[in-house]
């Protein structure tokens, strides 16, 4: 089955669990809008890639893997866009969790994405491998590096740059090569390096899009950081400067991939991915 079938075949057996018999009708239809449709699913492609590479011995934990680490994702993007955060007014194109069912609901659909993903992994994940791909979900979730904690540093006083994209970004993309590789019944240590290069470079890609791009074109709100002074790649080092990082963080992710049987086909499927990541403004932007 294509990676992104069995990415959505996931995605709607989890969700179906937690609409279940009993369910607040509310809740279940917000629960549903916050996940589908996806945008492009990034994570879980990349989940499913380190598993394939490893020899994808357990199709059914990586599977359960995937759907969690997206789970996550969307979970972290229903509170973002909270309006005690980001008050953002449209997601992925369409009205924000909270603009069309309330903030009460949207808080509420955000914490139970979270639950749902670690319910679907005891579920699904093979029992030998489910105690390290909890921890590792809850590394990249939870404090002191997770995305909680990213969002976190954005109440903070001070915010170090690196330290904020490896929570609010990286940590998701670690958890995902490591919940890969792990879910094959792989050492997901060594591929820890991989999720933090391509984490920083989505994020890297992200603020330039956050100052080239308009709000159509992203199907979410522009200018957040800037109104929000929080830590900007492109305003700190300029759109050149920033550019030349992503290009860095590129190459710096394609050497990190270890030696795995699918190491070839994994390396042009990352830098075909991540060239995706460059906005089509960067064209007309000297290095």
């Amino acid at each position: 089955m294509p990676a992104l079938d069995r990415i959505e075949q996931a995605l709607e057996n989890a969700v179906l669990l937690a609409q279940g018999p009993g369910a607040p009708p509310i809740l279940a239809s917000a629960l549903h809008y916050a996940v589908f449709p996806g945008g492009h699913r990034i994570r879980p492609h990349l989940c499913l890639a380190v598993a394939t590479a490893c020899g994808d011995s357990h199709p059914r934990s990586t599977d359960a893997a995937a759907a969690a680490v997206e789970l996550l994702h969307c979970a972290s993007l229903v509170h973002d866009d909270l309006p005690c955060f980001d008050d953002a007014a449209m997601r992925r194109g369409k009205p924000s969790v909270h603009a069309q069912f309330g903030e009460p609901i949207a808080v509420l659909t955000g914490d139970a994405l979270i639950v749902l993903a670690f319910d679907y992994l005891a579920r699904e994940a093979n029992p030998s491998e489910l105690g390290r791909l909890i921890s590792i979900m809850s590394a990249a979730v939870g404090a002191p590096r997770g995305i909680v904690a990213g969002q976190a540093w954005e109440c903070e006083a001070a915010v170090p740059l690196v330290d904020y994209h490896d929570a609010k970004t990286g940590a998701l993309f670690v958890g995902a090569t490591m919940a890969g590789a792990a879910a094959a019944g792989a050492d997901p240590t060594p591929w820890r390096t991989l999720g933090q290069k391509i984490g920083e470079a989505y994020q890297v890609a992200d603020d330039l899009r956050d100052v080239l791009c308009t709000a159509e074109e992203l199907g979410k709100p522009i200018g957040q950081d800037a109104a929000r002074t929080r830590p900007n790649a492109a305003a700190q080092l300029g759109v050149a400067g920033a550019k030349a990082r992503l290009e860095q963080l590129v190459e710096a992710a394609l050497t990190s991939i270890p030696d795995c049987p699918g190491r070839t086909a994994l390396c042009a499927a990352i830098e075909a991915q991540t060239r995706q990541l460059f906005p089509k403004q960067l064209a007309r932007v000297a290095a």
